[in-house]
């Protein structure tokens, strides 16, 4: 039989079959991955007909339509189809693609119809974050490469199951962490592995929203018509349809998301991990609903997280409903050297001198920085260099595994936070030691009947 026939068929019967007694996750895992990554990787390689990049997206939300637009600025990239639980969504979708190609995609409600599809190279995870790692995992299983919204995963063991199928399936995976492609980000990364600050022994990340106050207590009440909300809650445990957990506010509910700890904690913990080279070893928090104790959210509004590596300690800070943070700044990462501090945010970067006075008048130890500004369209120059990565089958800037690794230290600081206790961390195992009930949280149950693929 031809491959692509053997494909299709393999494909129908593993995710769209309704009556199929065993679970989508463990047919991938089992039977797509010889025949479909094969004919796929010979696809990216030497492009599709008339050189063009066929994309499709999964999750038509802001950050899904935010980033298709960025994809569909380069000539090369087509969008063949979208998918989105929510009917509306892929109205939106479809119009996007529509003003920009002249041409409507195809739309779907189950994302399975897009990886069935043998006619495209890439695909967009721009879902929640609970339905990140099993689309990822199919398109890797079915040959397609993907682009993935951060954080990479709502638990380490999605991500290092993402990690697997990535690599197992040779696929090139970006995650939107794409502050690794912005020119001021990387000059500050530079800075602090030159070693012009000193010795680095604390590092600070925060953020601090505004944008965001109290959500109050909405009631249960029916999804929205033309939503399929099964489909949105997938392998979550099912709960009653309520406004608050859903869209773009999910992100405040464990089921879903990890509040801002993941949320913002995935670009700004990356980039300390980016410039200190080391993985995370324990964690430590303290946090709670301070600001908003009645409302309905789940995740602190109030976080503060110690997170341990082998030279340094990082502190992590967040705070909802307040937008001025440390260094006047609502975001951003401190590196605090023994000559000087270098502060980073999206707006630029400085340098301040470090004292020393030693029982003498005080001195300064490095001449400052005055602010240097940001990068601009980094979000851009993030997709573009995934889609010359797709072409030149090269790692991408925030490659999984990065995307991956640098979420442990967020994941950590919120079971820390949840367990009121210090975890101690194995980055060679991805082990918890020590800690029962902090074991449990590394992975996570899916609701029947998705399964994750780790082999």
């Amino acid at each position: 039989m031809e491959k692509s026939k053997l494909m299709s068929k393999i494909s129908r019967r593993s995710f769209l079959d309704s009556s199929a007694k065993i679970s989508a996750g463990a047919v991938v895992a089992s039977s797509l991955t010889g025949a479909a990554a094969g004919s796929a990787a010979i696809r990216t390689t030497q492009g599709s007909p008339n050189d063009k990049i066929n994309v499709a997206l999964i999750g038509c939300g802001g950050m899904g339509k935010g980033d298709l637009g960025y994809f569909l600025r380069l000539e090369e990239v087509d969008c063949l189809a979208v998918a989105d639980v929510d009917k509306s969504r892929i109205e939106e979708g479809q119009a996007l693609v529509e003003s920009r190609r002249g041409k409507k995609p195809d739309g779907y409600q189950d994302f399975r119809k897009i990886i069935d599809r043998n006619d495209i190279d890439v695909v967009i995870v721009g879902t929640p974050d609970h339905w990140h790692a099993i689309p990822t995992i199919y398109a890797c299983e079915t040959g397609k490469d993907v682009y993935v919204e951060k954080p990479l995963a709502t638990s380490i063991e999605e991500g290092r199951a993402m990690v697997t199928a990535a690599r197992r399936n040779n696929r090139v995976v970006q995650v939107g962490t794409q502050q690794r492609s912005a020119g001021h980000f990387a000059r500050a990364v530079e800075i602090v592995q030159s070693g012009q600050l000193g010795k680095i022994r604390q590092v600070r990340a925060w953020a601090f929203i505004d944008w965001k106050g109290g959500m109050g207590n909405p009631p249960d009440s029916a999804p929205p018509a033309g939503v399929d909300y099964d489909m949105w809650l997938g392998p979550t445990p099912k709960r009653p349809f309520n406004p608050a957990r859903f869209h773009f506010t999910f992100r405040w509910f464990w089921d879903y998301s990890g509040g801002l700890m993941t949320d913002w904690g995935a670009h700004m913990v990356d980039v300390v991990m980016w410039a200190m080279k080391e993985d995370p070893v324990g964690a430590m928090a303290m946090g709670g609903k301070y600001g908003y104790p009645d409302d309905i959210m789940e995740t602190p509004d109030t976080q503060q997280s110690i997170i341990e590596f082998p030279s340094f300690s990082c502190v992590w800070e967040h705070m909802v409903g307040c937008g001025v943070g440390p260094w006047q700044r609502e975001h951003g990462v401190e590196f605090h050297g023994q000559n000087g501090i270098l502060v980073v945010d999206r707006g630029g970067w400085e340098i301040l001198s470090e004292t020393d006075s030693d029982g003498k008048p005080r001195q300064y130890r490095m001449k400052p920085t005055p602010r240097q500004g940001g990068s601009s369209d980094y979000h851009f120059t993030h997709v573009k260099n995934f889609v010359d990565c797709v072409k030149s089958r090269q790692q991408p800037t925030a490659d999984v595994e990065v995307g991956h690794k640098s979420v442990i230290a967020c994941h950590l600081g919120n079971i820390a936070a949840r367990l009121r206790t210090q975890v101690t961390w194995d980055p060679k195992t991805e082990q918890i030691s020590g800690h029962p009930e902090a074991k449990n949280y590394v992975g996570r149950e899916y609701r029947a009947p998705w399964t994750l693929s780790k082999a």
